[in-house]
Parts: structure tokens; sequence; C-alpha cells
């Protein structure tokens, strides 16, 4: 199945977010990449790239599509310094990993990787630390502790979805969130 039937598949909402219109050809770049990377979020180009090689299911690309449409917003919203600020890359980062479904109790089952107290919490630091190592260079120890300084208020930011999506309930309740969202400062 071509990649880009994939894209189709994610919610339309999600986009108005980042792009005013999206564009496949000019918003997605679909690539082989090296190793394991599923995905990227260019920040030159404002683009999306996917990992054509290393995607083979529509469960998988959501949550990369997801997860790098979360950079997308920041990169928007909050003018990141992906390169000299080491904060705003790791705030990126677990936002994308609290809010993608990187994190999600069946891909953490599926890794043999889970817990009961805390987990979704230490599976978004320790994704998120990988995240950053994969891009930069910094020891562990640094990438941890620039994790651990802005953990508490990147975790606890929802935008643009307003909570955790865990689910497809979730994600109908932030699409109905989404298209109120004007609908009370209308009526003042």
């Amino acid at each position: 199945i071509p990649i880009m039937t994939y894209v189709s598949h994610t919610p339309p909402f999600v986009f108005h977010h980042v792009f005013s219109k999206v564009y496949k050809d000019r918003h997605f770049s679909c690539e082989d990449c090296d190793g394991t990377v599923s995905g990227g979020f260019d920040a030159a180009t404002s683009q999306i790239v996917l990992c054509q090689n290393n995607i083979h299911q529509q469960a998988h690309m959501n949550r990369v599509v997801t997860h790098e449409l979360i950079h997308a917003f920041d990169h928007c919203r909050a003018h990141v310094d992906w390169f000299n600020n080491f904060r705003h890359l790791a705030c990126s980062e677990i936002r994308a990993a609290n809010l993608s479904g990187d994190c999600s109790f069946t891909n953490e089952v599926s890794r043999f990787n889970f817990g009961l107290k805390a987990h979704h919490q230490q599976c978004v630091r320790d994704r998120a630390v990988r995240s950053i190592l994969a891009v930069r260079k910094v020891s562990q120890e640094e990438a941890q502790k620039i994790v651990d300084e802005v953990f508490d208020s990147c975790f606890k930011d929802h935008a643009p979805f307003g909570r955790i999506p865990h689910g497809n309930k979730d994600a109908k309740f932030a699409y109905r969130e989404y298209m109120n969202r004007d609908r009370y400062y209308a009526n003042l």
C-alpha cells in the first residue's frame, strides 16, 4: 500500500492546527531512512518526512504522523529553536511521545515493556530522551537532565487535543472540542 494512503486516513482536523491547507506533495516527503527511524519534522521546510521503508502498518503510520504533526504544531505555536535550545527540543519530544500514542498500553505491551505505577510518564521520559539522543550529540545523562527540567509543564500541555488521546473515543471528543472551540466566543 502506498504510504500516502496511510496519510489520507489521518483525521483531517489534526492537519488544520498546523497548515491552513494541506498539500500532500508539499507537506509530506516519503523517503527511505537509515536504521529504525520512522519519521521526522524538517523545520526549515515545514515538511514531515515519513520513512517508507520502516512504516508497515496503519496504526504505526497514525502514530508517526501524529508525532510529527505535534512537532509542526509546536514549531508554529512556540517558535521552537530546534538547534540551539535543548529545552525546546525536549519539550516537543515529551509532548509528541505523550500525545501521539507512542506510549499507549498496547504499544508498551508489544514491546514487553509494562508496569503499573506512573508507567506512561516513564515511557514518555524514556522516548523523549531516546529522540534527543537520536538527533543531538549529548550524553544520556545530559538528555535525561534536560527532559527532567521541563517534564512537568510539557507533559501537562495537551494542545491541540485538550487531552491525551488514548483511543478513538478521546479522538472524537478532541474533534468535537475543536469544532466547537469558537462557539462560546461567538455568542458573547
